[in-house]
């Protein structure tokens, strides 16, 4: 007998239309449709395979001809086509990315590594009862600082994909643990959205996994409005700012640190 696949349901909640992508990893096997129009207030059910690895995200502002060529405000393919064969362009994207099957599991999260265009949160179905959601509900186009916007308004980019320096996307000597610390836009996009990974860093369990689950995969979900918060740039609880100094620190080691520790992900 084959392997149940996995039931992923894409909800759009958006007042306007949006083209989601699914994009598998090379190794990883294909699912029928890449890419679709999904309007405003509707939903549609994917069958994927059990060991599928890859994203996805969802286009906004597109406009395509009869023979399926186009563009996107956000979220463009490399392609140019409604049915997404490429990795995505420049624009920044709110990125969901899933694992399935490994060790019986399926892992996702909601990344903010690539920026961020939608709210987004992926909801486990009748899977066990660890099985957590993931995602962030925020919008953060309403408080995106000026230098990270982009698409007219429509997209926050990261610092990562903003300034491309090794600091802020934890590379080169950068790279460990105690050399990149979290840049103000980073303690802004986690403060928004802590069950999302941010930019090189995230809080423990940012990353989910679930056993035996379908997956409902909301954008701009319902209740994305009660969840706002107003942010300022104020680092996470116990951590210092000194005068001059663009970038939070961590609290003396004899200190003790309130919230949850950061890891780095690699990017």
């Amino acid at each position: 007998m084959g392997v149940k696949a996995i039931e992923f349901s894409l909800v759009n909640n958006c007042n306007h239309s949006i083209w989601p992508t699914i994009r598998a990893n090379p190794v990883s096997p294909r699912i029928e449709q890449t890419g679709f129009e999904l309007p405003t207030n509707t939903s549609r059910t994917l069958q994927v395979p059990n060991r599928w690895v890859g994203q996805i995200w969802a286009r906004t502002g597109c406009k395509f001809n009869k023979s399926g060529l186009g563009t996107c405000a956000t979220g463009n393919c490399a392609s140019g086509k409604i049915e997404c064969e490429g990795a995505v362009d420049a624009s920044p994207v709110t990125l969901v990315e899933f694992t399935l099957g490994l060790g019986g599991h399926n892992s996702y999260d909601v990344s903010l590594v690539y920026g961020f265009n939608l709210p987004v949160i992926v909801v486990p179905l009748n899977g066990t009862s660890s099985c957590r959601s993931a995602g962030c509900k925020t919008d953060l186009n309403l408080r995106c600082p000026a230098e990270l916007r982009a698409a007219n308004g429509l997209a926050c980019r990261s610092g990562c994909i903003a300034f491309g320096t090794p600091d802020h996307c934890c590379r080169g000597v950068f790279g460990l643990r105690d050399a990149c610390k979290p840049s103000n836009y980073s303690v802004i996009f986690k403060t928004a959205c802590p069950r999302s990974i941010v930019t090189g860093y995230s809080y423990p369990k940012s990353t989910f996994s679930c056993r035996g689950a379908d997956f409902r995969i909301a954008f701009c979900p319902l209740d994305a409005g009660a969840s706002c918060k107003k942010l300022n740039n104020s680092p996470p609880i116990g951590w210092v700012v000194e005068q001059g100094n663009q970038r939070p620190r961590p609290p003396p080691k004899n200190q003790e640190e309130p919230g949850p520790r950061l890891y780095i992900r690699r990017l």
